[in-house]
């Protein structure tokens, strides 16, 4: 007999399927699953066109003791089930479609009692200069995920979105140095003092700069809904000023000037951020979690500046109101 028919025999038999025998150690596992896998995400927009985010997927769920390997061939198939539903128009958000690939990998991997998705990806924002109003594009790192937890009755979901976005921050207190300095100067020259205070008012004193990387996540259940654009501009609205790829001269002038204008310690950014957030999103559950951080490239250290919260929307809103400060 050829080895050719051999080999047909042997696949026309049922294979075995080792990942539902008996591991050798049997423990169970947080988190199995496929990580890094890249796909297209179509998302529809009422009277807009489709926002399409090249992104990577990590797909996990846990696994009981008693079995040897989860099927990791289901996660593709779920995944793959979910994205042409987005581009059918039935999922409007890419947390949705995190929540429904978590709730449909419950249903393929009947072993499983919790499901993970984690989703990144880069989102073109168009953006316009602030004084020549030319039109520029910008990358914004765009996050969302799901966990799916099972119960006696419907599935537990916590879904979240976010964003990473860059700008400019300008320090505070080398500012402060400089305008002490340029006061006694100007002292020195009999300048009166009202004069000297009118001209700092309109002219800040020169700071080193840093680019800053504002991070914002918010983490609902699966009924509620936040919208992307709106984390995207909290962030740019936090930072000392926006950036933009392209600018003229006049709009140059106008971010350098605002920066110094608006000078910002990584700190600042961070409660700026919290605090535009509980104006914007304070209708949210009191148990949905904010996670927020700034993260600040210093042009006079080698060190980066760092700044992180983390707390529930009620939370933030007691502290922001004044009811749970600590003032020791």
């Amino acid at each position: 007999m050829s080895l050719l028919k051999t080999s047909e025999r042997v696949f026309s038999r049922e294979l075995p399927d080792v990942q539902s025998t008996l591991p050798d150690v049997r423990i169970n596992l947080t988190r199995v699953g496929v990580k890094n896998v890249k796909k297209m995400v179509e998302v529809t927009r009422p009277g807009k066109r489709p926002v399409i985010f090249i992104s990577i997927f990590d797909i996990f769920v846990d696994l009981p003791g008693s079995l040897k390997g989860a099927n990791l061939s289901r996660n593709f198939e779920v995944i793959d089930e979910v994205l042409q539903s987005a581009i059918e128009g039935e999922v409007k958000e890419i947390e949705e479609l995190c929540s429904r690939v978590a709730r449909r990998l419950l249903d393929k991997h009947e072993y499983a009692d919790r499901t993970e998705v984690q989703m990144r990806s880069e989102f073109m924002v168009v953006g316009e200069t602030p004084v020549t109003g030319t039109l520029c594009q910008e990358v914004v790192k765009v996050f969302a995920s799901a966990i799916a937890q099972r119960t006696f009755k419907e599935p537990i979901v916590r879904k979240s979105i976010g964003a990473e976005v860059t700008g400019m921050t300008a320090c505070p207190c080398a500012q402060n140095i400089m305008q002490e300095r340029a006061r006694e100067v100007m002292e020195q020259l009999d300048i009166p003092k009202d004069k000297i205070d009118s001209f700092f008012k309109e002219v800040p004193m020169a700071t080193h700069n840093q680019r800053g990387r504002g991070f914002l996540s918010i983490e609902t259940d699966d009924e509620s809904h936040v919208k992307l654009e709106k984390i995207i501009m909290i962030l740019k609205q936090s930072m000392s000023t926006p950036i933009f790829e392209l600018l003229k001269r006049g709009d140059e002038g106008h971010v350098v000037l605002s920066a110094h204008k608006n000078p910002r310690f990584v700190e600042d950014c961070v409660r700026e951020m919290a605090r535009r957030v509980h104006a914007e999103f304070g209708d949210l559950p009191g148990d949905s979690v904010v996670t927020i951080a700034q993260d600040n490239e210093e042009s006079i250290h080698q060190h980066d500046a760092f700044a992180e919260r983390q707390a529930t929307i009620a939370e933030l809103a007691d502290e922001i109101n004044g009811e749970n400060l600590d003032i020791s």
